[in-house]
């Protein structure tokens, strides 16, 4: 054997992709650059999101009391019935690629629907309310799809691997985004910030399409027998969904029932925490600029700026829990561990804000348990939707994430009115029935980990036969 065939039989030596991935998880050779595309992808995601989560706050609580942020959730609730049945509908008649493209595009011309009701000369009072509705429903629906598509892509042992990674990306995003939308919500207003986020959703278009086709390549690649050709091969991913709509896929499963609950209850205590900071937060601000005024172009940035503040602080955290502890925790304990770490931290910080709450505590009692969310949380309950079906991953998800989401929202929004209306409730007095919320979700994510398990094993028998 001549050096030339020798040199072509040793194996390829990893690329710096790969040696630089591998600092955050296990990765194996031939899984970086697609791994690396979906981080992209999901960063593109969340900092995009970021230029107009911050403005949010700053159109509504300048022209209304900051209770409304609450009592939105019950019409957000509402409308998403309408939404997840249209996406289950989407979802039946095309492929993948071609269901978050869609999806996205018209996202995209509500954006600018925005801007052109605002040159219109609609008002802030009206427009913070509708924008507020609007948001509440994107950013649940967007990331959802994305999961749903990684979820379509791995398999639950690479899944569980790479995850933390690909949501590494997002919680970036929300760390560089906030920063990048304090500095520029002053120079180019609200409704600007609508088109800087409408630029990064063609880009995320973009990116599924480039994920999507690299996908289908190496499908072909690995799973075509000797003689098979490319053309013969039926691709699963280029076939759209069954016509199972996404409630009905829910109801029909325990395991997914049980998810759908833990995250309308979990939704509902982080809302109504939610809830005490923009109070608190809203007080201050009028204090700082000793006014009582409402629809001020001041007050809305000065909100705004506080908001994004607040956010770069959750998401810095995120980031350090994302690089630090996620990818451990899911070694040393699992997907059941993991989902247990949240209501012990929440526990801790709205017990200790039953006490007494300030801005300061009441921000960094915020700060942490989102921060939880967005890392370990939000890669754990991901990772639940590994071992389900493609309908369950795409429609049963968005049903999830979004309807029994803003239902949480909702109730929560029933609770602050009556507690603001008729028991003239304290900021403590809010915590104290967080805390007694966090008892029940503990309770319904141990029955989650017992079927998981049991989903799992069942599956793993099947595999066996």
């Amino acid at each position: 054997m001549n050096t030339q065939a020798i040199a072509e039989t040793r194996p390829k030596a990893p690329g710096f992709l790969y040696q630089f991935l591998r600092l955050f998880t296990k990765i194996q050779p031939g899984e970086a650059t697609k791994a690396f595309l979906l981080t992209l992808n999901s960063f593109l995601i969340m900092f995009g999101y970021y230029q107009i989560k911050a403005i949010r706050s700053g159109l509504l609580l300048a022209a209304h009391p900051a209770e409304i942020s609450s009592y939105l959730a019950i019409p957000q609730a509402v409308i998403l019935i309408f939404v997840v049945k249209a996406f289950a509908k989407i979802a039946s008649k095309v492929p993948r690629h071609l269901l978050i493209t869609y999806v996205t595009i018209f996202c995209i011309s509500n954006l600018l629907l925005f801007n052109v009701l605002n040159w219109a000369g609609v008002s802030v009072a009206v427009m913070g309310i509708v924008f507020y509705i609007w948001i509440g429903m994107y950013n649940l629906l967007i990331p959802a799809q994305f999961w749903g598509f990684a979820n379509d892509i791995y398999n639950e042992e690479a899944g569980k691997r790479l995850f933390p990674l690909i949501a590494f990306g997002a919680t970036l995003g929300g760390v560089l985004g906030p920063q990048v939308a304090r500095r520029l919500v002053p120079h180019v207003g609200s409704y600007g910030m609508m088109l800087v986020t409408s630029i990064f959703l063609v880009l995320c278009i973009l990116m599924t399409w480039i994920i999507h086709k690299r996908d289908l390549r190496e499908e072909r690649r690995y799973s075509l027998s000797p003689g098979e050709t490319a053309g013969r091969q039926g691709k699963v991913q280029e076939k759209p969904l069954d016509k199972s709509g996404g409630f009905r896929l829910v109801f029909k499963s325990r395991y997914l029932l049980l998810i759908a609950l833990v995250m309308g209850l979990y939704n509902f205590i982080n809302s109504l925490g939610e809830a005490m900071y923009s109070i608190i937060q809203q007080r201050a601000a009028l204090g700082a600029l000793q006014t009582t005024a409402s629809g001020g172009i001041a007050l809305q940035n000065y909100i705004s700026q506080a908001f994004a503040g607040y956010q770069g602080l959750t998401n810095l955290l995120a980031m350090l829990f994302q690089l630090f502890l996620v990818s451990r925790i899911f070694r040393w304990v699992g997907i059941g561990g993991a989902l247990l770490f949240l209501p012990i931290v929440s526990m801790g910080g709205y017990g200790f804000a039953t006490f007494g709450a300030s801005l300061v505590l009441v921000k960094w009692i915020k700060s942490i348990e989102n921060g939880t969310d967005y890392s370990l949380m939000k890669t754990a309950r991901s990772a639940l939707f590994l071992i389900t079906r493609r309908e369950e991953k795409y429609k049963a998800q968005a049903a999830i994430e979004t309807f029994f989401v803003r239902g949480g929202d909702a109730l929560q929004a029933v609770v602050v009115w009556i507690g603001t209306t008729f028991l003239a409730f304290s900021i403590e007095g809010f915590a104290m029935i967080n805390v007694v919320c966090i008892f029940v979700w503990i309770f319904l994510t141990v029955l989650i980990i017992r079927e998981y398990k049991r989903k799992k094993a069942a599956s793993e028998v099947v595999a066996t036969e």
